[in-house]
């Protein structure tokens, strides 16, 4: 087994993966099964790197002091031989043309050197702005002189050549121009070609791997269903299991079919009017920003005045009730559907236009993350358009199918203060939702997520039926509860409401406009990517104060059904699960993206979610 050349916590000079640049960085491990090094550089970047790509600071010293030292000799000596006056004159045409040979092969070598130092710096740097901390410093400015002097190790004797040879070059300048461009434009299409061909490979795979990603394809389609089987019983506990099964005829029906894919694109179409503002996302990849028209809540709108105008002509909406299972049946069949042509489509999209986190190689993984960012048909963008409208809008639908199932099953006047109560809290959750849509921009959904099977499912599946699962519930099995009750239920809902949207306010205004003077009072830690952390506020009071509101919110919904069953805080249990699962991916995303910054702030707010409990 080769031993190893750098102890840990040794200084030395880490070559930059697919360049030429060198920088100072820290010796953190060593694996000896890759032999592999794990460095660390000044900004907390973590690479695992060749021991053929790490050199001891000592021979960049050496290098240094030999090449300024033989500099001026080689200067000097050049300078008298090329201008000697006792050489023949066959003689010095024969040096002119080999010194234009080597004239050209020297271009060549600094163009390319060059050239590689100008694709590095945009791979590197891909917006201006991410260069320097909000206070105006540069970022990493150690690590930028160790490079300058390397790279005037490397170039220096041949610039020095380059002027000479110039000097006394007897090729016309404007063939020499002419062929420096066609030389320079041909690398530059080149190699940017090679830059659009590379696109990083997603290497940490998450749930679960290819194994989990295709349990998931099946376990979620048949959790909605059980769920949905169970509210249907007399007896909805869990000890009552498995349900009985419905026959599979019962379970499909060309008309729901139907009526769902005109819901479906009568949002699409409310989707793509010309009203509402339009507005850029945040920067992608390749420096690009979409543009995304803000229209969510005059879509609202026209769905309320639609279903206005069904309910007066007297359309029966508690049709969506006894037809439940059919409609979720006919929305799973859809999300695959889609997710089948989303995966096919993406096999052709460029490089630079793939979700980070869904380009591992594996066919069963990247279809359930989704293999590409952002799809879209022309302007009309797939992924936020399933984000917010026909499951979000769909789920207050069914909510209202549901209040109005309850009073004709049970012959009621006026619905029950249970279902009013669920009704008017997952209400305000969407409008919430609708009217700050600019806000989703900036979630990882958009920014990180591509669009695949797990949004698709999400967004047109479990939204709208497994998040009205409280007022499916009620239906079946009505629960009274006293006013008092009812009041001190609302009163946990807004404060759960309160910090839910004070947070996401808070963290959207900042990212947007840091330099915001009503945001003056906020204090944050810079980091190297140009972005800060808030250590003050809500952020400074927990790590995902966002997540804990909506826990609150989620249990303000179910406490009105009641506790003879669990079945309705089957939500409450899954919202805890999924925001800690998503809280502990945040953690490890912000740690692999701020390094040292991270764990700065992670001391600065210690709790995660719950204060002083997680």
């Amino acid at each position: 087994m080769p031993s190893r050349r750098f102890a840990d916590g040794e200084m030395v000079m880490g070559r930059w993966p697919g360049s030429v640049l060198y920088y100072e960085v820290q010796v953190i491990s060593y694996n000896d099964v890759s032999h592999l090094y794990t460095v660390k550089y000044k900004d907390g970047t973590e690479l695992a790197l060749k021991e053929s790509d790490i050199r001891s600071l000592l021979s960049f010293k050496h290098r240094k002091s030999q090449s300024s030292s033989s500099s001026p000799s080689r200067r000097s000596s050049s300078r008298s031989r090329s201008r000697s006056p006792g050489r023949p004159a066959k003689g010095r045409r024969r040096s002119s043309s080999q010194s234009r040979e080597r004239k050209d092969d020297r271009k060549k070598t600094i163009q390319e050197s060059s050239l590689a130092l100008l694709v590095l710096e945009f791979c590197l740097k891909p917006s201006e702005n991410n260069t320097r901390s909000y206070n105006g410093e540069p970022e990493s400015t150690e690590r930028n002189d160790t490079s300058s002097i390397i790279l005037e190790q490397k170039l220096k004797p041949d610039l020095e050549i380059e002027h000479v040879l110039e000097h006394y070059s007897l090729r016309p300048r404007k063939e020499e121009k002419k062929k420096e461009e066609m030389y320079s434009e041909k690398k530059i299409s080149e190699t940017i070609k090679i830059i659009e061909k590379a696109s990083p490979k997603t290497k940490e795979l998450e749930f679960g791997g290819r194994i989990g990603t295709f349990a998931m394809i099946i376990f979620l389609p048949a959790t909605v269903f059980y769920l949905l089987s169970m509210c249907k019983q007399d007896d909805p506990s869990l000890m009552n299991f498995p349900p009985p099964l419905p026959a599979l005829e019962s379970l499909w029906e060309a008309r729901v079919f139907g009526v769902f894919l005109l819901w479906f694109f009568l949002q699409a179409l409310f989707s793509l009017l010309p009203i509402g503002k339009v507005v850029e996302g945040l920067p992608l990849s390749n420096g690009k920003k979409l543009q995304y028209r803000i229209n969510g809540f005059y879509a609202f709108m026209f769905t309320a005045a639609a279903i206005a105008t069904l309910l007066y002509f007297k359309f029966e909406l508690h049709y969506l009730y006894d037809h439940f299972m059919q409609f979720a049946v006919s929305a799973a069949a859809f999300s695959m559907g889609l997710s089948i042509y989303l995966y096919i489509r993406s096999l052709k999209a460029p490089d630079e236009e793939l979700a980070p986190g869904g380009n591992s190689g594996y066919f069963v993984y990247d279809f359930f993350t989704g293999h590409e960012l952002n799809p879209r048909i022309g302007s009309f963008d797939l992924k936020y358009f399933c984000e917010l409208r026909p499951g979000l809008i769909g789920w207050v639908v069914i909510n209202l199918a549901m209040l109005l199932a309850e009073m004709k099953i049970h012959n009621q006047s006026v619905p029950s203060l249970s279902m009013v109560l669920v009704n008017s809290f997952q209400l305000l959750y969407v409008v919430d939702a609708l009217w700050n849509e600019e806000a989703v921009l900036t979630t990882m959904d958009i920014t990180h997520d591509g669009f695949g099977f797990m949004l698709a499912f999400g967004d047109l599946v479990w939204v709208p039926f497994v998040y009205s699962l409280q007022a499916y519930y009620l239906v079946g099995h009505p629960t009274a509860i006293s006013w008092p009750v009812a009041a001190a239920i609302t009163v946990l809902n807004c404060i759960g409401y309160y910090i839910f949207r004070s947070a996401n306010s808070q963290k959207n205004n900042f990212r947007r406009n840091p330099a915001d003077p009503k945001l003056a009072y906020l204090k944050f830690i810079p980091t190297a990517t140009g972005k800060g952390l808030l250590v003050t506020g809500w952020w400074g009071f927990v790590r995902h104060p966002n997540y804990l509101g909506d826990i609150i919110m989620a249990l303000a919904w179910s406490l009105p059904c009641g506790f003879n069953h669990i079945l309705p805080y089957f939500y409450v249990i899954y919202f805890i699960c999924l925001l800690v699962h998503r809280e502990a991916r945040d953690e490890h995303h912000c740690k692999q993206k701020y390094g040292l910054a991270w764990e700065k702030y992670c001391q600065r707010v210690p709790y995660r979610i719950f204060p002083y409990i997680y």
